[in-house]
């Protein structure tokens, strides 16, 4: 069971997010319970988010929303459950408009629902290719742009807006991953996403900012770190990923925007993304291309692991 964050109020403790509302996606168990958890002892007043299904999407459960809300209220913090399905146009709405209509405003969405359909390329099937870009990627598309049409509407309105964008990607997008196509092709999607929108909506006031999390949940269970044992196990709990949440979706962070952020237990890291390596003047012959591609190749840096570590090897680009 994951570590309970404790909701009082404590004198000595700053409350980064008071009285800010905060939405988060996929918050029944795991990474999104966490965030849930901590956001509301910092003060914010959460909408706590989950269809309640099984790992690979199937299913649906009110359940898992609710318990967290109940351990929120019950330690005097304010929530509200919501099961709507955020890879719906109209869930994602209801979800936001719940938020608005329930405390009358919105500050910070933390995009963090997610399934896991993993296979090799070769043998994944339409189904388990759509499904888990529809939940990902979609499922991070819907709540923002309803957010973001609020935010831009008060933005016109000439209210103050300070407000975020919290979404949820992966090293496996970021830097890949056997067996996780879909998986790592709407996580690399979700940060070009998050840098996209960084750009779009500055200008209203928001900020958007990605978490590429390590942490022992369900999703992860059987992915080697289910092994994991005393310490290395603890420094792999989902509760060393809230403080990140918990910090962007403050006032503190209105300066950082279209960032991702790589966080576990065991680092702390911004990742670099994508920067132009070497270059040569172009040609219209491609039969100079050969020694042209080799000395780029020579010059440029490898493509990283999941650490995001230089590596080569079979199937990483190396030099000639």
């Amino acid at each position: 069971m994951a570590p309970t964050v404790e909701i009082k109020h404590d004198l000595n403790m700053k409350r980064l997010c008071e009285d800010r509302v905060c939405v988060v996606t996929g918050a029944g168990r795991g990474i999104g319970r966490e965030h849930a958890m901590m956001l509301a002892a910092h003060g914010a007043k959460v909408v706590v988010n989950d269809l309640g299904g099984a790992r690979d999407g199937d299913g649906a459960d009110e359940g898992p929303a609710q318990s967290v809300v109940n351990e929120i209220v019950a330690a005097g913090g304010s929530a509200v459950a919501n099961a709507d399905d955020i890879s719906s146009h109209d869930g994602a709405k209801n979800l936001i408009d719940q938020a608005i209509e329930t405390y009358g405003d919105l500050h910070a969405v933390v995009n963090n629902a997610g399934i896991l359909r993993d296979r090799m390329l070769a043998n994944m099937t339409e189904g388990e290719w759509d499904a888990v870009i529809q939940v990902h990627l979609k499922g991070t598309f819907g709540p923002s742009h309803h957010a973001a049409a609020y935010w831009r509407a008060q933005s016109k309105e000439g209210k103050e807006v300070d407000a975020r964008l919290i979404n949820t990607t992966s090293v496996s997008g970021i830097y890949g991953n056997i067996g996780q196509s879909n998986y790592g092709a709407a996580k690399a999607g979700i940060a070009a996403f998050t840098i996209i929108a960084a750009q779009e909506l500055h200008r209203y006031g928001v900020t958007a900012n990605a978490i590429s999390p390590g942490a022992l949940t369900r999703m992860t269970e059987d992915l080697g770190m289910g092994k994991l044992e005393g310490e290395d196990r603890d420094r792999m709990s989902p509760e060393w990923i809230a403080p990140i949440c918990t910090w962007l979706a403050s006032e503190e962070s209105h300066p950082v925007t279209g960032r991702i952020f790589q966080v576990s237990g065991r680092e702390f890291a911004v990742a670099n993304m994508w920067h132009k390596g070497p270059s040569l003047e172009p040609t219209l012959d491609p039969t100079k291309l050969g020694p042209m591609v080799q000395q780029l190749m020579s010059e440029a840096q490898p493509n990283s692991n999941m650490a995001g570590d230089p590596v080569t090897g079979p199937g990483h680009p190396t030099p000639f």
